[in-house]
C-alpha cells in the first residue's frame, strides 16, 4: 500500500491530521513532568526496628537475626544487608527486578509479625519502608536568626515547616539542627537516697501524676455526658510540684530532690551554614511531582516567609531543580542545534530552499507528535526521553530525504509525469525500503523492554521514545512529504558537482569490484585492529557528571567529643572558603547521625560550587585541589571528592558512598578488621586510588556492665531494675510528655552532671529488692573496660567488614581489576573471604545485559530484514555492515577519552539498528536494476550505487551533525549523554564509508552466479 495515494489528493485532510497531531503535542508537552531521570521503582524493602539503649551486639543478635531469617523465606529476596549499631537495627533486602514489591511488603509484614514475640520487649515494632527513588530531599534551606535556639526551632517546627509541606508537590519537610525543648529532671543521687527512694521509683511517680484518662458514659437526666479526668501537667511548674513521696514527717516535692530545668535535649549533632551555625530544612517532593515546579514554588514561598518573619533568614543552599533544569536546556539546546546542521545539510546536497523546507517538516512534526506520545505513555521529560529525541533528530530526516530524493529523481527523469503523479511513483518506489529500515532500527530497541536490571530500568524510556519518533517520522514521509512535494515547483537544481562525485565514487567501485579480496581483507583487517583498541578503553557503570558539588567527610579518633569536631570542622571550613573561589553554598554536620548517634566523630560537609559553565576547573579539579590544601591534620582523616548524589540518585547506593568496596566476610570482628587493615596497605599503591575508609569506625571505647545474676537473685533484685537504673542514671528516660500551648515537650530524667559521673557515683545507687529493702549497685554489678563496635554490617546473613576505595584519574573497570589483582595473592585465614563490591557490580550486570541484547537485537534485525527480502542471502550481505561499525566506535572512544559504559552500550545497540539502513538502501537498489531493469550485475551495482550515494551521504551527515552538539557535552548533564553520542557518530562514519565499497563487493561476491535477487515488497513494489 501507498499511502501517498490518498495524502497527494486530499491536501486539506493531511494537512488537518498534521495540525492535530501538532495541537495534542504542544499541549501534552505542557503537561510532562520535568526530572532528571525516569522514575525507578527500585526493588529494595529496607526494615527499621528500634532498640533504645542496647549494644551494637545485642541489636545484632536479638533484632537484627530475627529479622534477617523472616526475610530469607520471601518469594524473590535476592540479597539481604543489614546495619546493627546502638539502638537501631536497620535490614535491607534486594528483591529481584520485575518483583510485586507490594505484594512483598505485604508478606514481609506477615513475616514480621510471626516474630514479634521473639523480639525484646523494650524493642519497638519494626517498621518496614519501600525505597523510593523520589524520597531523596530535592531542596536543603539554611536558616539563619539571632533569636534563641529553642525559640528559633519551635518557630520552624510550628510555623516555617508546615507552611512549606503546604505547597502542592511537597512531601514532607525534615527539619535538622536548632535546640529541641525539653524538662530535663536532674536528680540528685543524695537526697533521693535520704528519702528512700530509686531512680526508677522517681520516674514511675512523675509519670503517674502526668495522666489523662477516659471515665465513660454518665447519664444526666436524659443527656449522655461522657466523664474525662485530665491530670496533665500544664506548666513546668506543676512539674517541680509533683509529689514524689509521704512519709510521717511529711512529703516530699521533686524540687527538693532534683532541679527541674525548662531547657534543651542534649545536642549531638550541629549544624553549619555558609561558617554560621543554623538549621537545615531538607525539602521532599511526592513521586509524581515536576521537580522544577515545586522548587520553583519552594522559592516562591521562601520569599513570603522571608518577609513575613524578618527576624529569620532563609535560603536555599542545595537545589536539585537548578541541575535539572540547566541539564535539560542543555539538551534542548543541543537538539535545536542538531536540527540546524541536519537542515544545513539537506540544503547543501538538496540545493533547493522548498525541497529543504519540505523534508525539515519532519523534524519539528515527528517532535511533537512524539511528546504526545511521552505523555501517554506515563514518562516524564527527563534526560533519557530528551536523550532518546536528540538521537532520533538525524533519524527524522532519513526516511524524508529517501523519498524526497526518489521523488525529484523521478521528476528529472520522466518529464511527463505530472507532480502529483512522480510523488506518488517516487513514493511507492522507496516505501518498501524507509519502512524495512525504520522496523530494523526499531526492531533493536525490543530487548531493552525484556531487560529487567537497572539498566534495562534506565533506557527503556530512551528506547520507546526513539521508536515513537522514527514511526512519526516514517508517518510524515509517507503522507506529508508527498503531499508537499506534489505541489512544489519543478526547480532547476545544479546538481553538477553531485554529478562528478557520483562518477568519481562509480569509477572506484569498479577498480574495487575488479578486486572484491582485497576489500574483504582491508576490512577484516582494520576491524582487528579496532577490538585489539578496544582493550585499550576504560570501562564505568555510568559517566561521571559534573553536578558542581563536593562532599568532604571528616573523621577523629572513636569518643572525641563533639565540641572538639566541631572546632576542627570549623578550622577545615575556613580553609575550604579560602581555597576555593568557585564557591557558592558550605553546609555541614558534625556530630551523629540519626542512625549511628554512638559515633559523633565523624562529620560531613556539601561544599556547593555552581554549574559548570561558571566555572573554569571541573569538580573533579577542585576535589584534587582542595585534598591537597586539606592536608593531614594529626588524628583527623579527611576525605575529599565530587558528588555524584543527584545523577545516581536510588541506583543502589547512598550518595555518601564510594563507587568501589571491598567486602571481607568471617564471623570474628578482630580477624576481619585486621585483614582489612592489609587490604588497605595493598591498595595504597594501585593507581587511581586516592583514598580508603574503614566502614566501622574501630569500634567505640565503653564500660561492659557485668551483672552477678546469682547474688541479685538472692537479694531478690531482677535485672531489669538493674538494667533500667543505669540507663536513667547516665542516657536518661522518659517520664511522659509536658503539654502546653499544642506542643509536646518530653519530661526526661537523669542523674545530675550524668556525663561528669564517675563510676563510683553509678556503683553507689540503689536499687529496691523485692522485699522493699534498698540494695546498693555495687553489690550487684562490676564494669569492664572494652572496645565495643558502633556497628556491625552483614550481608547474607554473616558478618562483613567493608573497605570503601574513592578513585580518580582512572576508569571504574581499570581500578576495580588492579584491585582484584592488588588483592588476589594476600593469603587469608579459613574463615575469610572477600568481594569487590560497589557500582562494579551493577556495571557487570549492565554490562551483560545489554551485551546479550545487542546479540538479541542484531538476530531480530536479521529477521526482520529476511522477512521483508523474502530471502535469507541479501540480509546476510546487509549484516556485514553492523561489525564495521566497530572500526569507528574504538576510534570516537580512544580520541575523546571516553569510557565503555552503559551509555556507550546503548550506542552500539542503536548502531546495530542505524548503520544497516545505507546498506538496505544499496542492496534493494541493486535488486532492482538487476532483477526489474535485467541489467548486468557489475553494470547494475555501479548504477545502483551511484543513485543511492546521496541519499546514503544525506541521511549519515544529517545523523552526524544532528548528534554532533550532544556528543560534544557541554553544560551540566551533557557527560550524561555524550558516549552515547559519540559511539553513534564513530560508528556509523566508519560503517557507512566502508560499506559503499564492501557491500557493493560482498553482492557481487554473493550473486555471480546468475541468482536473482528480490528486492524488498516484492508484491509492493510491482503496485506502487
Amino acid at each position: 500500500m501507498n499511502p501517498a495515494r490518498v495524502t497527494v489528493h486530499r491536501p486539506v485532510l493531511t494537512s488537518m491530521v498534521a495540525l492535530i497531531v501538532v495541537i495534542l503535542g504542544l499541549t501534552a508537552l505542557t503537561r510532562l513532568p520535568v526530572d532528571l531521570l525516569p522514575n525507578i521503582t527500585y526493588p529494595v524493602v529496607t526494615v527499621m526496628t528500634s532498640y533504645p539503649n542496647a549494644g551494637a551486639e545485642e541489636v545484632e543478635q536479638l533484632v537484627t537475626r530475627q529479622v534477617e531469617q523472616a526475610a530469607a523465606a520471601i518469594t524473590g529476596a535476592q540479597e539481604i544487608r543489614s546495619t546493627s549499631a546502638e539502638g537501631n537495627s536497620n535490614v535491607r533486602i534486594n528483591f529481584a527486578w520485575g518483583t510485586d514489591i507490594r505484594q512483598a511488603v505485604d508478606d514481609l509484614r506477615d513475616r514480621l509479625a510471626r516474630i514479634e514475640d521473639r523480639l525484646p520487649d523494650d524493642a519497638d515494632r519494626p517498621l518496614v519502608r519501600q525505597f523510593d527513588t523520589q524520597d531523596s530531599p530535592i531542596m536543603r534551606l539554611g536558616i539563619g536568626s539571632q533569636l534563641d535556639a529553642i525559640h528559633l526551632r519551635t518557630l520552624i517546627d510550628n510555623r516555617i515547616a508546615p507552611r512549606l509541606e503546604r505547597i502542592p508537590g511537597v512531601a514532607a519537610v525534615d527539619t535538622f539542627g536548632g535546640l529541641e525543648r525539653e524538662v530535663r529532671v536532674e536528680v540528685d543521687p543524695e537526697r533521693i537516697e535520704a528519702i528512700d527512694l530509686g531512680l526508677d521509683d522517681l520516674r514511675n511517680r512523675i509519670r503517674d501524676a502526668n495522666v489523662i484518662t477516659p471515665g465513660g458514659p454518665i447519664m444526666d437526666g436524659r443527656r449522655e455526658y461522657r466523664l474525662r479526668t485530665p491530670a496533665e501537667f500544664r506548666s513546668v511548674d506543676e512539674v517541680r510540684d509533683t509529689i514524689v513521696q509521704r512519709s510521717e514527717d511529711g512529703v516530699t516535692y521533686l524540687h527538693q530532690v532534683a532541679d527541674v530545668r525548662d531547657t534543651h535535649q542534649r545536642v549531638t549533632r550541629r549544624f553549619r551554614v555558609n561558617q554560621e551555625e543554623g538549621v537545615q530544612l531538607a525539602v521532599r517532593k511526592l513521586a509524581d511531582a515536576n521537580t522544577v515546579e515545586v522548587s520553583e514554588a519552594v522559592h516562591a514561598e521562601l520569599a513570603r516567609l522571608n518577609r513575613d518573619f524578618p527576624q529569620i533568614d532563609i535560603r536555599a543552599v542545595t537545589d536539585e531543580a537548578g541541575f535539572i533544569r540547566n541539564s535539560i536546556t542543555n539538551v534542548g539546546r543541543s537538539i535545536l542545534y542538531g536540527s540546524a546542521l541536519a537542515v544545513l545539510v539537506l540544503l547543501v546536497f538538496l540545493r533547493n530552499i522548498r525541497y529543504t523546507l519540505v523534508a525539515a517538516t519532519a523534524i519539528p512534526l515527528a517532535v511533537i507528535a512524539t511528546f504526545g506520545l511521552v505523555y501517554f505513555g506515563g514518562y516524564s521529560l527527563n534526560l533519557m526521553t530528551l536523550g532518546g529525541i536528540a538521537l532520533g533528530v538525524g533519524l527524522m530526516v532519513d526516511n524524508a530525504i529517501v523519498v524526497i530524493e526518489s521523488i525529484a529523481r523521478r521528476r528529472e527523469e520522466h518529464a511527463e509525469q505530472t507532480a502529483a503523479e512522480a510523488a506518488i511513483s517516487g513514493t511507492g518506489r522507496v516505501a518498501p525500503a524507509i519502512v524495512a529500515s525504520t522496523l530494523t532500527t526499531v526492531a533493536i530497541f525490543l530487548p531493552l523492554f525484556f531487560a529487567e536490571e537497572l539498566a534495562g530500568q534506565l533506557f527503556k524510556p530512551l528506547a520507546a521514545v526513539v521508536a515513537f519518533a522514527l514511526a512519526g517520522s516514517l508517518i510524515v514521509a509517507l503522507t506529508l512529504v508527498p503531499m508537499l512535494m506534489a505541489r512544489a515547483p519543478m526547480p532547476k537544481r545544479d546538481t553538477s558537482a553531485l554529478a562528478r562525485m557520483e562518477q568519481r565514487y562509480q569509477g572506484l567501485l569498479r577498480r574495487t569490484l575488479a578486486q572484491p579480496w582485497m576489500v574483504i581483507g582491508i576490512s577484516l583487517l582494520l576491524l582487528m585492529i579496532a577490538l585489539a583498541g578496544l582493550r585499550g578503553v576504560g570501562t564505568e557503570f555510568l559517566p561521571a557528571t559534573d553536578e558542581g558539588e563536593l562532599r568532604v567527610h571528616v573523621a577523629m579518633e572513636p569518643g572525641t567529643p563533639l565540641e572538639e569536631l566541631y572546632a576542627t570542622m570549623s578550622g577545615l571550613e575556613a580553609i575550604i572558603h579560602d581555597e576555593v573561589p568557585e564557591l557558592e553554598n558550605l553546609v555541614s554536620s558534625s556530630g551523629a547521625s540519626a542512625f549511628r548517634a554512638s559515633s559523633p566523630a565523624s562529620g560531613n560537609m556539601r561544599v556547593m560550587v555552581g554549574s559548570r559553565d561558571s566555572r573554569s576547573r571541573s569538580s573533579e579539579e577542585i576535589a584534587a585541589a582542595l585534598r591537597d590544601a586539606l592536608g593531614s591534620p594529626p588524628g583527623v582523616e579527611i576525605r575529599v571528592r565530587a558528588s555524584s548524589g543527584i545523577f545516581f540518585r536510588g541506583f543502589g547506593r547512598g550518595a555518601d558512598e564510594e563507587s568501589l568496596s571491598i567486602e571481607v566476610r568471617g564471623f570474628e570482628l578482630p580477624t576481619m578488621n585486621a585483614v582489612i587493615e592489609r587490604f588497605e596497605t595493598a591498595l595504597a599503591d594501585v593507581p587511581g586510588v586516592t583514598d580508603t575508609r574503614v566502614g566501622s569506625d574501630g569500634g567505640q571505647p565503653e564500660f561492659a556492665t557485668r551483672i552477678h545474676r546469682d547474688r541479685a537473685a538472692d537479694l531478690g533484685v531482677d535485672v531489669r531494675t538493674i538494667a533500667q537504673t543505669l540507663e536513667t542514671a547516665l542516657g536518661g528516660s522518659g517520664a511522659g510528655q509536658l503539654r502546653a500551648g499544642g506542643d509536646e515537650t518530653r519530661i526526661w530524667v537523669q542523674l545530675r552532671d550524668a556525663d561528669r559521673s564517675s563510676l563510683d557515683d553509678l556503683l553507689n545507687l540503689t536499687v529496691r529488692s523485692e522485699d522493699g529493702e534498698r540494695v546498693a549497685l555495687r553489690s550487684l554489678v562490676t564494669f569492664d573496660t572494652a572496645i565495643g563496635p558502633d556497628s556491625i554490617q552483614r550481608r547474607e546473613q554473616a558478618r562483613i567488614s567493608t573497605l570503601f576505595v574513592n578513585i580518580g584519574d582512572r576508569s571504574l573497570g581499570e581500578v576495580a581489576a588492579d584491585v582484584r589483582a592488588a588483592l588476589a595473592d594476600i593469603p587469608l585465614p579459613e574463615e575469610i573471604d572477600f568481594s569487590v563490591t560497589g557500582d562494579i557490580e551493577e556495571q557487570e550486570a549492565a554490562f551483560s545485559e545489554l551485551l546479550l541484547g545487542t546479540l538479541l537485537a542484531t538476530l531480530l534485525v536479521y529477521m526482520v530484514m529476511a522477512s521483508l527480502y523474502e530471502s535469507l542471502r541479501d540480509p546476510l550481505i546487509v549484516m556485514f555492515s553492523i561489525p564495521l561499525a566497530i572500526i569507528g566506535v574504538t576510534g570516537a572512544l580512544l580520541i575523546t577519552d571516553t569510557t565503555l559504559n552503559v551509555q556507550s552500550l546503548i550506542g552500539i545497540l542503536l548502531l546495530v539498528g542505524i548503520v544497516v539502513n545505507n546498506a538496505i538502501l544499496l542492496v534493494d537498489r541493486m535488486a532492482r536494476r538487476h532483477r526489474e531493469d535485467g541489467m548486468e550485475l557489475q553494470a547494475a551495482i555501479v548504477a545502483a550505487a551511484g543513485e543511492r550515494l546521496r541519499p546514503i551521504l544525506m541521511t549519515t551527515l544529517t545523523t552526524i551533525l544532528a548528534l554532533s552538539p550532544l556528543a560534544i557535552g557541554m553544560g551540566d548533564g551533557g557527560e550524561a549523554q555524550a558516549p552515547m553520542a559519540r559511539v553513534v557518530i564513530g560508528g556509523l562514519l566508519s560503517s557507512t564509508l566502508i560499506t559503499l565499497v564492501l557491500i557493493p563487493t560482498l553482492y557481487l561476491l554473493f550473486h555471480r552466479r546468475g541468482e536473482h535477487p528480490q528486492p524488498v515488497y516484492r508484491v509492493a513494489t510491482d503496485h506502487a
